[in-house]
């Protein structure tokens, strides 16, 4: 079936189209054209002047809609799926929590059920570990009881059970990290660093041996330190001073205004992935809720905007969706719309080494496409060219850039 979205401000990967017109068919793109075209036999969409964008790419999501993907069921990844493409999202990447093995293995088991089914959300691109490998001082809400330095037995048994793990995040000073890391490497998985207190040479070794992403920047990870008098660079300024991508929970609340804007002016869009690490609050009314499965997670109080610890001493997971991060991103970081939304598809994708068909308005690309007009407000979400969202019944908006 050919398609073709008009009357739309497409943000290609280099500049805005006012009036452009999509071509799809088959679920591709195969045509991105400046003005109208005539495409015999095809269904028209009229965005209505909203802002025609690629579709936003979640590399790091726990939960929304009441769901987490640790419930461990095929319903959670699906409703979960289905939240997150209500606000833009057409890939996801769905991640665990600290846990036991077994509940990992369940974990993973179920995804590839959930994948197989999954018709009426965000496509799934595999799934992130983050964890059980993490230094204790950096726990942040992750489960004290399940963090433990890597394991080769473990997690070659792990790898061996499942080929869906795409990414793993691990804190690379503990004793075995650096091994681990080689080993994801060879396997084609992404190391990622997080929940660690390592030091610059610490995380140059990493950067060396696998590690290329930091995990969720600023939280739960080192900064400047003093020991004995001397000032050591953490992992943040290491980030900075490294060739590494980084990615970002841009609610405004785990990082204020000035240090997107800080993340943004030395990392710049190509390096920044924009992530909401939701948890399964994401998309419901504020008050308690549980961070991780139903069955063993961690209570927490939802307000402000963010999930807290009990005690309120700290953040307990994120409820934002993609496009606030990308309206916050523009409205508190000043950073113009065709970066940020390059932030929130094309830098993502090439990092999951999925950008020859995802992350941008181009010839040959899934027609993974997401229309939202001025207040950042979703009014059309496909995935590979299937219509799963839609509020376009309703009154047609003129924007400016």
């Amino acid at each position: 079936m050919r398609q073709k979205i008009v009357n739309g401000i497409l943000l290609t990967p280099y500049r805005a189209i006012q009036g452009g017109t999509i071509v799809i068919d088959e679920g591709q793109i195969v045509g991105v054209h400046e003005g109208s075209v005539e495409v015999p036999n095809a269904v028209e969409i009229d965005a209505k002047g909203q802002f025609v964008a690629p579709g936003f790419i979640d590399i790091h999501v726990h939960g929304g809609g009441g769901f987490d993907f640790m419930d461990g069921t095929e319903e959670a990844f699906l409703k979960i799926a289905e939240l997150h493409a209500r606000y833009g999202t057409t890939a996801l990447v769905p991640t665990t929590l600290t846990a036991e093995k077994e509940d990992l293995l369940k974990t993973l088991d179920v995804y590839e059920t959930a994948h197989r089914n999954n018709t009426k959300g965000a496509s799934f691109l595999g799934m992130h570990l983050e964890g059980p490998y993490f230094a204790l001082s950096q726990r942040g809400a992750q489960d004290p009881r399940y963090i433990r330095n890597p394991d080769p037995v473990e997690y070659e048994e792990i790898l061996k059970h499942s080929s869906s793990i795409v990414r793993w995040s691990a804190a690379p000073e503990l004793e075995g990290a650096i091994a681990f890391g080689q080993r994801l490497r060879q396997k084609g998985i992404i190391a990622a660093i997080a929940h660690t207190d390592a030091l610059y040479d610490e995380v140059l070794l990493a950067y060396e041996n696998g590690y290329s992403l930091v995990t969720h920047l600023y939280s739960a990870m080192s900064g400047v330190t003093r020991r004995n008098a001397f000032r050591y660079a953490g992992v943040i300024e290491s980030a900075f001073l490294l060739d590494l991508d980084v990615e970002i929970i841009g609610d405004g609340i785990h990082l204020p205004p000035p240090l997107l804007k800080l993340v943004y002016k030395i990392k710049g869009a190509d390096r920044i992935a924009l992530i909401t690490d939701a948890m399964r609050a994401a998309g419901m009314p504020e008050g308690e809720s549980t961070l991780g499965s139903l069955k063993n997670g961690l209570k927490v109080i939802v307000e402000d905007g963010v999930a807290k610890l009990p005690d309120r001493t700290a953040f307990a997971g994120s409820v934002a969706t993609m496009n606030r991060l990308v309206r916050n991103m523009v409205q508190l970081a000043d950073v113009p719309l065709l970066e940020a939304v390059r932030m929130a598809s094309t830098t993502p994708a090439r990092i999951m080494g999925v950008d020859h068909r995802k992350g941008s308005l181009a010839k040959g690309k899934d027609a993974d496409i997401v229309l939202f007009d001025q207040d950042f407000t979703v009014g059309m979400t496909m995935v590979q060219g299937k219509v799963i969202y839609s509020l376009l019944s309703g009154p047609s908006r003129s924007l400016a850039i």
